[in-house]
């Protein structure tokens, strides 16, 4: 068995690859926005939320579950050899069964039998998902192989991308493009995964993998219910346009996302194996270093980027997107709402073995988020389905509180979120300063003012850190 890299090493790898994520739309989005325009944006981005729900039922909750699991288990080759097996085979039949019903659906309902093409490029990504076997990766922690392989299959993308749309016609070309960025590498990972299990020994004890894996597809079902259901909806009620302005402030929540549960990516694993072997102490401190980092990162970014949504969406957008900046300061506050939920949900619970409590409070947030769709799309457009999703993700953020209220002093300190609203204010006043100058350039005023505002919080949070060590 390969050494196990440390925490450290898999926090810096797994923040190489956050970068990149955040640097592919931010290279490529303001240049697909304005080529693809809100209605042709809108096209991919409803067909990628359509094919969602099918990559869903096809991955069944495996890609939590395997990681569990797996990481329980790294240590003995043999059980590990058989579970892997067991767990692929289960996949693959969710997969052919999926397909079977996404063939039916697309040919079926002209909605979707209109764009018959650009759902079959979108659904390619179900039968990546199954080859790719992430599940495995990231649970023996090879965070160094998938930001390697991820960046490399990235940049290629780009410069397809750069090569291959031209104009509003080429949508579908961007979204095979698109799948090749997010899923290619996966090919690599099915011809690389004898390197991690070098002898299949083949068991079928299936069965005994089936109630957890429901368990945690209900919780997807639920989580990608009140995620893409609010794109599917707009995109019903008011139309593709709609939508693209929609995606605009979508993109960038899923951009600071990234960034803010980088450290929960990494923790799954670890924290599951620490708890199969006892480590009480060692996995009481990686959550409140989590709960630590999420506080003092997530809330000056959604502070910094509400304050310049305007900016933000006109460099990355163009001014055909103007009607994305009230949705994307309305949407921000999730980003800071799913850090704690990632951490809660899927690094506290999951490893305790509490899945369905995580299902619990993911159910209550997508009926809340059908609810406020329902009411609030109808009057507001995108609006409304940004309005629908930040009260899905406080749903579920509260629900997950009250689960572990008896563990809360343990883990989370309440003065660190005082103390990270306070440091806030004087960077939120240098920005004030920023925006009072005359620069008339979108992106320099971005640089500039988060320069300010990322520079001023962090020389605050020094001083206050020196301060009160004294």
């Amino acid at each position: 068995m390969q050494k196990t890299p440390s925490l450290k090493h898999n926090f810096i790898m797994n923040t190489i690859l956050s970068a990149s994520s955040f640097l592919f739309p931010l290279i490529t989005f303001p240049y697909i926005s304005r080529i693809l325009l809100p209605e042709g944006n809108g096209q991919v981005t409803f067909a990628t939320s359509l094919v969602s729900y099918f990559s869903m039922a096809a991955a069944l909750g495996i890609p939590t579950y395997g990681i569990r699991i797996c990481a329980q288990i790294r240590d003995n080759q043999k059980e590990l050899s058989h579970t892997v097996c067991e767990i692929f085979i289960i996949n693959l039949i969710t997969t052919l069964f999926t397909y079977i019903i996404f063939f039916i659906t697309i040919n079926v309902i002209p909605r979707f039998r209109m764009d018959k093409t650009l759902f079959l490029v979108c659904g390619s990504t179900i039968f990546f998902n199954l080859l790719g076997m992430e599940w495995l990766y990231k649970a023996l922690e090879q965070y160094k192989y998938i930001t390697i392989r991820s960046i490399i299959f990235k940049c290629i993308a780009v410069i397809l991308m750069f090569m291959l749309v031209h104009s509003k016609e080429d949508y579908i070309v961007y979204a095979g493009i698109t799948v090749l960025a997010s899923t290619g590498s996966n090919i690599l990972n099915f011809i690389n995964v004898k390197r991690l299990v070098p002898v299949f020994s083949f068991s079928y004890r299936i069965k005994r993998h089936l109630k957890p894996i429901l368990i945690f597809f209900t919780l997807t079902v639920t989580t990608t219910i009140y995620t893409n259901l609010d794109i599917i909806m707009l995109g019903f009620i008011s139309g593709d346009a709609e939508v693209g302005y929609y995606n605009a402030a979508v993109k960038v929540k899923f951009i600071l996302t990234t960034l803010v549960t980088s450290l929960g990516a990494v923790l799954l694993p670890r924290i599951s194996y620490y708890i199969e072997n006892g480590f009480q102490k060692e996995y009481l401190c990686l959550i409140r270093k989590a709960f630590d980092f999420v506080i003092f990162f997530a809330l000056p970014l959604c502070i910094y980027f509400i304050f310049t949504a305007k900016e933000s969406i006109l460099f990355l957008s163009g001014d055909a997107y103007s009607r994305s900046v009230i949705p994307m300061q309305i949407i921000m506050p999730a980003v800071f709402f799913i850090g704690l939920t990632n951490i809660i949900g899927i690094q506290l619970l999951v490893p305790l073995g509490k899945e369905k409590l995580v299902v619990y409070s993911t159910c209550a947030g997508a009926l809340v988020n059908i609810g406020f769709n329902t009411y609030f799309i109808p009057i507001c457009a995108s609006a409304g389905a940004a309005l629908g999703t930040v009260a899905a993700e406080l749903t579920v953020l509260i629900l997950q509180l009250w689960f572990i209220r008896s563990m809360l002093k343990e883990i989370v300190y309440v003065s660190h979120m005082i103390k990270a609203l306070v440091l806030s204010v004087p960077a939120f006043f240098a920005l004030l300063l920023v925006h009072m100058l005359p620069i008339y350039n979108n992106f320099l005023y971005l640089i500039i003012s988060f320069l300010c505002f990322g520079t001023t919080y962090f020389i605050t949070l020094l001083a206050f850190h020196k301060c009160f060590a004294k």
